[in-house]
């Protein structure tokens, strides 16, 4: 007897809710929750600085500050983050700027 092969697109979007479960528990825990998002942004900035990051680096500073690893994506589209030819990931000039200036701000 054949048994049905299950929907990918159906067990791709139950492993995202898993995860997203996952991760709002671990910043409970972790007391990332706490801290705004504006204010964790900076921390991660702060953190990478001028540095290129792999993409596992990235994904384990997003993590550490609460946010998901996708999210690089979404940086490197809003022009915060580029990759440059050795394939690393790099803080762009409008993020070091906002950096800057949350910086002379406190």
């Amino acid at each position: 007897m054949n048994s049905p092969s299950p929907d990918l697109a159906q067990v791709a979007a139950a492993l995202r809710q898993i995860s997203h479960g996952l991760a709002a528990l671990a910043d409970a825990l972790s007391g990332v929750s706490e801290r705004s998002e504006e204010d964790r942004y900076l921390a991660v900035m702060t953190e990478w600085g001028h540095r290129g990051l792999t993409r596992h680096e990235a994904s384990q500073l997003f993590r550490k500050h609460g946010f998901s690893p996708q999210a690089t994506g979404g940086w490197v589209r809003g022009d915060w983050l580029e990759v440059r030819d050795d394939g690393k990931r790099y803080l762009t000039s409008r993020s070091l700027r906002w950096l800057s200036e949350q910086e002379a701000q406190s």
